[in-house]
């Protein structure tokens, strides 16, 4: 299954079926969800030209690990400190970004016909996606950061435990396993199709 690929025009192009579509979409508004909640211990003393920029974030790390691997500390070990500036002035711009991305899944898959209000989804049509350079990125990056989400709330921390979560008792862990291995092949196609 390769759903990406190029067109002569230098466009990029995908068809998903609707369940596909609504999959993405779901897991794209799920991080933007995640993303937006994010609430932070504040800083004490607030520096009112920081304010004004948007740049006085939170300075402590996120308490969700999801988060965590998403809007990751700068530095490690002793530099607690610097991380927390570094986080300060950087998160919301991070946050912002990758918010961005997984918007740009939503609104490519409406453009292609998909209606993400449908109670029933059984009588869409399939859904023809096309990519400019930007809206590739975007994709690429927010696929990433869904797989991502996805391997932390799995588990999966080293290639063996794919193979772990792939055979897993549990229905549910096998089933968001075999999501988690069809992002990968819908990522690599859009890899393989970039110019």
């Amino acid at each position: 299954m390769t759903p990406f690929r190029r067109r002569r025009k230098g466009s990029i192009t995908a068809t998903f079926e609707p369940a596909e579509a609504d999959l993405l979409a779901n897991l794209a508004r799920q991080v933007v969800e995640l993303l937006r909640d994010r609430h932070g211990e504040s800083v004490a003393d607030t520096d009112p030209l920081a304010a004004q920029l948007g740049m006085n974030g939170p300075v402590m790390p996120p308490e969700d690990p999801v988060l965590r691997r998403l809007l990751p500390d700068a530095y490690s070990g002793d530099e607690a400190e610097e991380s927390g500036e570094f986080r300060r002035y950087t998160e919301q711009s991070l946050t912002a970004a990758k918010v961005s991305h997984a918007e740009a899944i939503i609104a490519a898959l409406v453009v292609g016909g998909f209606d993400p209000d449908a109670s029933d989804i059984r009588g869409q049509e399939q859904v023809d996606v096309e990519l400019g350079p930007e809206a590739s990125l975007a994709w690429l990056k927010s696929l990433t950061d869904i797989r991502l989400a996805l391997a932390i709330r799995l588990g999966i921390e080293a290639e063996e435990d794919v193979d772990l979560v792939a055979h897993s008792e549990d229905p549910a862990v096998a089933a968001m396993s075999d999501v988690y291995d069809w992002l990968g092949l819908v990522q690599e196609s859009l890899v393989a199709a970039l110019p």
